[in-house]
């Protein structure tokens, strides 16, 4: 296939932008609401600041959570900010993605070059809704139920609307943006390296099968393979990041360590919704930036480098001192199999939904100059 036809069969088969964003955010989000207990059980073992820790494996911290806490506030809490956050955070990166990645094929850039350039614009555009979102919701993971008499996170609040509320008037507005930084560290590069990865494996599969139709089978595949190799190379950033915003302050950590898992059960105050006697305690421990948006899977292993930094370069320069290569990618195995999962779940849904808007809502495609 020339470069030529393959331009014109990429112009050809260009959805609508509005079915575009309705797909997306269906897709993503589906993608999300699948994966979100797991993120869940990883927000608690990242983010637990007791020692010993409360949540070791996977697979017994997801069962511990579901016979202690059950499912709605348990596995998942925090599912209404991440429902609220991730649709138009989709429907906004796919938007984005489709108009920026089109603008640069039509004025000749390399494709490649455009892919990457254009998820790196829908990553920030979508930034902009689902940082504040995850802040929330991550808080509200860590804590679990209300007044949760088995795990002491520093949070206490009634639900999403009351979280938002607590945050704004004693922390600021700012406050949403939590880890705002770091987060794009991680996720601009995922995102950019995702798509390219995507789009190329789409090509190769059309090529292979000399059809734009694929098949499910190839669909899911190429979805997946991309999600997992960007996964995979951007494991330092999400090594860093995690660190950055899990590790507890000395003092906070000794705080919780001194105040037993039950505590909670005494009742919150009545305008800090955290007990009096750990107030100092739940301070500091607010400022551990913790937002995980796109779910991290790397776990701080007990006595990691604390970097007392907020710089993603110098922490990748500390832990590398530290543990070497082997530390930049702790987790590796985790990430590789969560971001294939997650991204062949939701580039599967979006070809799919793609294809039922096309039949049921036909809309003019743009016509070729």
């Amino acid at each position: 296939m020339s470069p030529h036809n393959g331009d014109l069969e990429e112009a050809e088969g260009r959805p609508p932008y509005l079915h575009c964003m309705i797909a997306g955010g269906l897709g993503g989000t589906s993608g999300d609401m699948l994966m979100h207990s797991l993120d869940t059980v990883k927000t608690r073992q990242q983010g637990d600041p007791h020692m010993p820790p409360r949540y070791t494996s996977l697979g017994s911290s997801y069962l511990k959570i579901f016979r202690q806490e059950g499912i709605r506030r348990g596995l998942y809490g925090g599912w209404l900010p991440a429902l609220c956050g991730s649709f138009p955070a989709t429907c906004l990166f796919f938007g984005s993605y489709e108009w920026s990645k089109r603008q640069m094929l039509d004025r000749g850039v390399q494709p490649h070059l455009a892919y990457l350039v254009a998820g790196f614009i829908g990553d920030f555009a979508a930034s902009t809704v689902y940082v504040p979102s995850e802040v929330v919701k991550t808080r509200l993971q860590l804590q679990g139920r209300y007044n949760n008499p088995y795990f002491s996170s520093g949070y206490n609040y009634r639900g999403a609307a009351d979280a938002v509320r607590t945050i704004v008037r004693t922390e600021g507005f700012s406050a949403l943006f939590y880890g705002y930084g770091a987060t794009l560290w991680r996720d601009l590069p995922f995102s950019a390296l995702q798509f390219m990865f995507y789009e190329q494996n789409l090509s190769w599969a059309r090529q292979w099968k000399d059809s734009r139709e694929i098949g499910w089978e190839l669909e899911l595949l190429t979805g997946a393979a991309a999600g997992g190799l960007a996964g995979t190379i951007t494991c330092p950033l999400d090594v860093v990041k995690t660190r950055l915003q899990t590790q507890v302050h000395p003092e906070a950590a000794a705080g919780i360590a001194a105040t037993p898992a039950d505590t909670a059960t005494t009742g919150p105050a009545k305008e800090g919704h955290t007990k009096p006697a750990a107030e100092t305690t739940g301070q500091k421990l607010q400022k551990r930036l913790i937002s995980t948006a796109s779910p991290s899977t790397h776990t701080p292993r007990a006595g990691a480098v604390m970097l007392q930094t907020s710089s993603m370069i110098t922490g990748l320069r500390l832990i590398y001192k530290a543990e070497g290569i082997g530390g930049w990618f702790r987790g590796v195995g985790p990430r590789f199999a969560w971001t294939s999962i997650q991204s062949g779940c939701m580039l599967f849904l979006y070809q799919a939904i793609l294809r039922k808007l096309e039949l049921h809502m036909p809309l003019e495609r743009r016509e070729l100059v």
